[in-house]
């Protein structure tokens, strides 16, 4: 007797598409998934990680969620940028931005330092769109940071800096 769960891929008989977030099923007897609109995903056997087979992006789960993995600076300056938008049209802005460890060496050469105080060292904090910036903690520490890219601090209102609503002008 063959076992079902045999029959399909890691993450079960449909997932979520990370693209549109409708359900797809899986493709028996494959390591695969298709969406009718985005094409075809396979789950990638070494790290788990659900590539997207036109484009070749990576995309990883945690709890629930897809977070698409990105290996150029724009991808994930993109990404901040549509996740500030949203949380202005939720009526929030950023207070301070959390980057992945990881992505250090791709984002870095992008930061805005702004002049330090005297004393103060060679940097001040470094910026994105206007808003501070720090970087996670290790994953092994906190283990959602292998995963995740970012997250934003918010408070009600309205954002003080406008900067990064004009990214595109």
């Amino acid at each position: 007797m063959i076992n079902s769960a045999s029959q399909y891929p890691f993450y079960g008989p449909e997932i979520k598409c990370p693209h549109c977030r409708q359900t797809i099923p899986a493709l028996t007897l494959t390591d695969s998934y298709l969406c009718t609109r985005h094409g075809a995903f396979e789950v990638s056997l070494d790290s788990r990680d659900l590539v997207h087979v036109q484009s070749g992006r990576h995309w990883r789960q945690w709890e629930g969620d897809w977070y698409r993995q990105h290996t150029h600076p724009d991808g994930i300056r993109f990404e901040i940028h549509e996740a500030l938008d949203r949380l202005y049209t939720e009526g929030y802005r950023a207070t301070r931005v959390i980057i992945a460890e990881r992505y250090r060496p791709l984002v870095k050469s992008y930061l805005e330092y702004t002049a330090p105080w005297r004393g103060q060292g060679e940097k001040g904090t470094p910026k994105l769109y206007g808003l501070p910036v720090v970087f996670s903690p290790s994953s092994q520490e906190v283990p959602q940071w292998e995963v995740i890219n970012f997250d934003l601090e918010k408070e009600p209102g309205v954002p003080k800096d406008y900067r990064y609503l004009k990214f595109f002008e």
